[in-house]
Parts: C-alpha cells; structure tokens; sequence
C-alpha cells in the first residue's frame, strides 16, 4: 500500500506536512516524497528503503516554504508527480492499485501522451493518473473520467493553485479522513495522523467523493457513492492501531478478534498467549482478556531498526526482516504451552521459519496458532495486500491436496467442510504447530461491526465487489467554483 497527507494551512504548513507524512511510514518502504505550494512549487522526492523518512527529509523540509502541501509514503512509485497542464501546474500523490494500467498506457499513447517517469513495473502510476485527469475538461471532470477507466482503485490528493482536491476511490477500498486545527485544514490516509498534529476528524470521504481543500475549510465537489467495500484487511493488517476507518478502531477490532478467536478455543489450554509483533499483539491481548491465560512476549520486536516484513516489494528483504526484527526470550518460551495470535497467513514462510521455530528451538512445549482471519485465497485486486495466487499457503495446500490446480475451490472456502479441514491440516503440517485455527468470515465481520455488504473480502472470498454511480452535485465553471462551501 501507499499512504498519503495533504494539508492546507492560513500558517506555513512544512512541518505539518513533514510529521503528517511520516504518520503513513508503515505503508511503504521504497520512496517518501513530498511537494509544498507557496510562491511557486517545491518537491523532493528520496528513496526510503534503506533509512527512515524522517531522516531523509528532516533538512528538506525546514527549506520548503508555502502554505499547501502533499506528501506521500510509497510502496512502488516516486511521488508527488508534478505536472504543468492546460489547467496549470499541480502535484499529485495517490495510493491503490490499477489492474489495467498497460491498457490506459497503450491508450494515452494513441492520443500522443508520453511518459517521462519510470519504476519497477514500468510506467510511474502516479503519472499515469495524472495524464488520465488532464484528458478531462477540468480537474474534477478528469478525475471523474479516470475514475470511469481504471480498474482496480485509486485515491488521490491533487495539489494545485486552487488548494487540495481530496478524492476517494468508487469502491472505497482506500479511506481518505478530513481533520480539522484551528489553522489548517488535512486530508490523510490514515486518521491517526491527525490528533497529535492539532485535527479532529471532520469526515470520512465516501467512495468516489471529490472535495476541494482551502485555508477557509473545503468544498462539495462531487458527492459519493451508496455502496461501499472498503479493505477489510486494514483493520486486521495493514493500519495503524490508533487510526479509525469508518468510525471504526483499528486496536478495538483486533481485540475483539482475538476474543472471536478464544471462544472458539475452549478444548485447549496454554501457559502464555503471545502476539507476533507489531499487528498480532491486539489481537494476542484479546485473545487473553477472553481465555484469562496470560499475555507474555515471548518474541519482541526490535523496534528502532525493523518495519514490517510485509511491505518491502523483494522476498529476501522480507525474509531477512522478519528473521531479525524478532528476538526470543527463552526463559518465557521454555517449558510453556503457547498460543501465538497472528494477522494473517499469507505464504507462510516467514512465520514457521522465523517466528514458530525460533520458539521450538528455545524449549516450548505446544505451539497454538491463530491467525485473526480466514485463509487467504485470492491475491488483491485493489492493492498491494496480496500478490500471486501461487505465493499463498492455502492454495499451495489445495494444489498438494488435489496434485492439481483447482478452478472452483468453493468447498474449501466453507469452514465446516471436510476440505477446509483438510486444507487447514496440511498448512498445520507445513508450519509444524501443534495446532492451528483460523477465524471465520463471520467472526471478522462481526469484531469489526460494519455490515458484511460494506466490506471488501476478496482476498477470502473471490467475490469482487462493484461501486454504483457516485452522485453528482451541481457543477459548473472551471474547476468547481459553484460548489458548496463546508466550514464546520
């Protein structure tokens, strides 16, 4: 994933930026960047893999001068993108992901639209979509018409003389929250971003919403959508414990998970409830308040020097972080029977080969494992959450089980059938744990108590979700200027 922060100030708003950029730092590892709007545009953009975004631009921004500004963590792409178009120079961050991004390239070059920004994957998304929006006749109808071409998501913020044009993906996989200071306006990808900087929430966008930003509060430009999939995996995953989508903690939801998880648990008894830290450990410490065993850390992370091993886009980083992020206690692991409480299952190497047999190694007794949501079966079409279908252990046990790739795998998608059991007991083999049980689509949906119809679970179910019309409000003139102005 990517995450991103805009913020519009009466004050010079660099240092705003600068900490509310670096709230997003547990969404990507390749590139940070940043780009203020004061007399003229200022941009610096640095890579991140290797040191941490504020060290990188602790000097830049005491340089950057104006009183508007974007800024973006990337998981893939160097951004904010700058372009001088036919509606005036703007920058651009966005986050998401687009399944049909080689069509729109083929399609922008048969209407003479070039490329000059690169990545891994070829062309630069965030340019990408910044040429897809000037095709429009002003910036929100370009926004309205990119989104009609993509597939997949895409949420953006837009920098431009105007202000901040804040825009939320159809599907509302990506959440965008508008806080409010006494001087300053944000838009931010992630709600924990805002309280330590001065801004309560305002609003949660809706999917497909467009609002414009200024120094006086922010306008309607075009109204959202009634249906909703926003990523379910941002609460058992991908976002921050103190952030709120929807209303809706992230820390409450992992709690109540691993409550779900130890009802479910009641013919087993263990010595210390564990959490893989960072984003197992609500979970863990649900896990315990519901069994009333103890919660202990028996693996800590070593915080100052290891993000997550989730986001780097190469294996062997992966790897080589989740082996040296996690230091076991041997004193609190020997001799104990052990429930360890993890987010997910996603290949699985990393969590039988640098979580579970460093326990065995250091003496434990039983090895529980309870991951807080069902086996995942589909890689994300909406971001970066999941890749290839063969990179998943769950389908790697249903090729084992069959010696076949499988089309219709709807019986392993129910958990009370004998080929969910199945599955579900060749991944317990592979990962060598005295048990493993994994949540139910219900259980999830019910600890993060939004209706099931308003979640995104594709990477569970293969069920993919469709955004309807977003409504429109009157519009005319360049770029809005007859839109409703908010001020709350």
């Amino acid at each position: 994933m990517s995450g991103i922060f805009g913020v519009v100030s009466k004050e010079d708003c660099a240092q705003t930026l600068f900490y509310g950029t670096d709230y997003h730092s547990h969404l990507g590892t390749e590139y940070g960047g940043m780009a203020v709007l004061g007399e003229k545009f200022s941009r610096q953009i640095h890579s991140i893999g290797q040191s941490q975004f504020k060290s990188k631009f602790f000097e830049d921004y005491k340089k950057m001068k104006g009183n508007k500004g974007i800024g973006a963590i990337s998981d893939s792409d160097e951004q904010p993108m700058y372009l001088n178009s036919k509606f005036g120079p703007f920058c651009l961050v966005t986050t998401g992901l687009i399944e049909n991004k080689e069509e729109l390239v083929q399609y922008l070059f048969k209407k003479g639209v070039s490329f000059t920004e690169v990545s891994k994957g070829g062309v630069n998304v965030t340019e990408l979509i910044a040429k897809l929006i000037v095709q429009g006749n002003d910036l929100i109808d370009g926004i309205e018409k990119m989104f009609d071409l993509i597939d997949g998501s895409c949420s953006l913020l837009l920098l431009s003389q105007e202000g901040i044009y804040a825009a939320r993906d159809r599907l509302g996989y990506t959440p965008i929250v508008i806080g409010k200071s006494a001087n300053a306006w944000a838009a931010t990808s992630e709600s924990s971003a805002l309280p330590n900087l001065g801004f309560g929430i305002v609003k949660y966008l809706l999917p497909g919403e467009v609002v414009l930003l200024t120094e006086k509060g922010f306008l309607d430009t075009r109204k959202g959508c009634a249906t909703q999939q926003i990523c379910t995996f941002l609460w058992i995953y991908t976002g921050f414990p103190a952030s709120s989508y929807e209303g809706v903690n992230t820390e409450v939801v992992r709690e109540r998970c691993g409550r779900c998880l130890a009802k479910r648990d009641k013919d087993i008894k263990v010595d210390v409830v564990s959490g893989v830290p960072d984003s197992g450990v609500a979970h863990a410490l649900g896990y315990a308040m519901e069994s009333g065993s103890p919660y202990r850390r028996p693996l800590v992370k070593y915080t100052p020097g290891y993000g997550r091993s989730y986001t780097p886009p190469e294996q062997e980083t992966r790897d080589l972080i989740a082996k040296m992020k996690l230091i076991p206690i041997r004193e609190i692991i020997e001799g104990n029977r052990i429930v360890v409480c993890e987010d997910s299952i996603v290949r699985g190497t990393q969590l039988k080969n640098f979580t579970v047999n460093k326990l065995w190694d250091c003496g434990a007794k039983e090895v529980h494992v309870r991951p807080a949501c069902p086996p995942l079966m589909f890689p994300c079409r909406f971001c970066l959450s999941t890749r290839s279908k063969n990179e998943l252990v769950a389908r790697r046990a249903i090729h084992a089980l069959e010696d076949r790739d499988v089309e219709n795998i709807s019986e392993y998608l129910d958990h009370g059938s004998e080929k969910y059991k199945n599955m579900v007991e060749w991944i317990r083999r592979d990962l060598e744990v005295t048990t493993l049980r994994y949540q139910t689509i219900d259980d999830m949906v019910k600890a993060i108590g939004i209706p099931k119809e308003k979640l995104c679970l594709y990477c569970w179910t293969g069920e993919y979700p469709k955004a309807s019309s977003p409504q429109k409000s009157k519009h005319s003139g360049k770029n809005g200027k007859k839109t409703k102005r908010r001020t709350k």
